[in-house]
């Protein structure tokens, strides 16, 4: 390919930069235009995300593509950039307040070792919003936000990149000599990259705090945090990890729903609602798919939707069956033809149904329920007295096949074949012999 690389990858037309006298930002942008030089790049395979704030007006001032985004996002932004386009050079221009906004971003970029450069303007304050403390500003600063001195513990942005996996990691100031050449490593390196660059805000924290170069370097040792390259491990880009993953699916024979063919038939006319309300752990759920998979199997048109708390093994489990010889184009139900209650929790959990009820309406019932206020029918589930030793351990299931006998609106046939088909072998044998006991 043609060598595209320039002597500069600033845009002069839109020079001089809008930032404060004094703010360090132009000095990184130009260790960033020579980094680029140092790598001969195609500005057209360049692409430079920048965050709000003062780091925001960056973007105009590269002839690279640039995308400019909301606060702290600028580093999902350049994720999604590189995945679609893994070619592509993507770097993050980002200040220490996007840092913050957006802290739950460079953790996951960090850890998942995401493909993309990223450079934090870090200049202790919110710039562009008036000089308000940000997450890194250091212990007693004077800002904005804190005329009596900083008492937040401030971030280590690059200790926090490093603790959670990123693979290159650096500390740097805007005023290194070396910086477009660090920038160029972390840009080679393949994965991610972060350099915690540290700069002056001239217009409001420098002032307020009596802070230059000098301080800054004390600061920087008195706090322990060391500069030049912290951390450089090897491991796959999430890019590359993430292509190999779609390599290995594309192999493998693709997952396919199940498929209910219609086998037999039904003089059903007109569509009916069933509710089954019960407890947790009594397989309500189950017992209304077996009870829909039977209806679709009959040639009718079904939904099926459940309501059960996020608690497992305790609480209510309801499923809503609409069956119907026409499409069903709402699934909700308001006014059930047919209730079947197996337990307290599912009574009180459609009681507001119950109370809808019409007096054609049937609620079938288990022993031991309250009294159940309605105008519909009420009578009992009369299991087979054969039955009686499976009402315990399979109340749900014997529930299936009464109301599959009650309503009559398709075989019984449709409902073991339903339970053939969609259950594993061992459990629709177990239902197999409920069924047995209402032949």
């Amino acid at each position: 390919m043609e060598n595209k690389a320039l002597e500069t990858y600033i845009a002069e037309d839109n020079l001089p930069y809008e930032f404060c006298p004094g703010c360090s930002h132009g000095k990184v942008l130009g260790a960033l235009s020579d980094s680029l030089k140092q790598q001969n790049l195609d500005p057209s395979e360049v692409v430079i995300v920048t965050d709000i704030g003062c780091v925001g007006l960056s973007d105009k001032y590269f002839v690279t593509h640039a995308f400019h985004g909301l606060h702290g996002r600028s580093i999902t932004y350049a994720s999604g950039i590189k995945m679609q386009n893994p070619d592509l050079h993507v770097i993050v221009l980002i200040g220490d307040g996007g840092c913050g906004i957006g802290g739950h971003h460079l953790l996951n970029a960090a850890r998942l070792n995401t493909d993309i450069a990223v450079l934090v303007l870090n200049n202790f304050n919110f710039g562009m919003t008036g000089g308000q403390h940000s997450v890194t500003t250091p212990f007693d600063s004077i800002t904005a936000t804190t005329a009596h001195g900083s008492t937040d513990a401030p971030m280590d942005i690059a200790g926090t990149a490093k603790v959670n996996g990123g693979g290159f990691v650096a500390r740097a100031t805007a005023f290194d000599k070396d910086l477009p050449s660090l920038i160029s490593k972390s840009m080679k390196h393949g994965g991610f990259s972060l350099i915690d660059i540290w700069e002056l805000c001239t217009a409001y924290y420098v002032p307020r705090n009596d802070f230059g170069k000098k301080e800054m370097m004390v600061y920087m040792n008195g706090m322990k945090m060391e500069s030049g390259v912290l951390q450089e491990t090897e491991r796959p880009s999430f890019q590359k990890s993430y292509q190999q993953i779609q390599k290995q699916a594309s192999q493998e024979k693709p997952m396919t729903g199940l498929e209910l063919e219609t086998i037999f038939s039904s003089k059903l006319d007109k569509p009916i609602r069933v509710v089954l309300a019960g407890a947790a752990g009594q397989k309500v759920v189950s017992a209304g798919n077996l009870l829909a998979s039977a209806a679709t199997l009959s040639g009718l048109w079904v939904s099926r939707r459940a309501d059960f708390p996020i608690t497992i093994q305790t609480g209510f489990s309801v499923v809503e069956i609409v069956i119907s010889p026409d499409p069903v184009l709402y699934s909700g139900i308001v006014g059930p033809d047919v209730v079947a209650i197996i337990a307290q929790e599912g009574k009180s959990k459609v009681a507001r149904l119950t109370k809808a009820m019409k007096k054609t309406s049937v609620i079938y019932f288990s022993d031991g329920l309250d009294e159940i206020e309605t105008q519909a029918k009420v009578l009992p589930l009369a299991f087979p007295e054969s039955a009686k030793k499976d009402v315990r351990k399979n109340i749900s299931a014997l529930t299936a096949g009464f109301i599959a006998k009650e309503l009559n609106i398709f075989p019984f046939e449709a409902l073991k074949e339903a339970s053939k088909k969609i259950q594993k072998p061992k459990i629709s044998e177990i239902n197999l012999s409920v069924f047995a006991h209402f032949e």
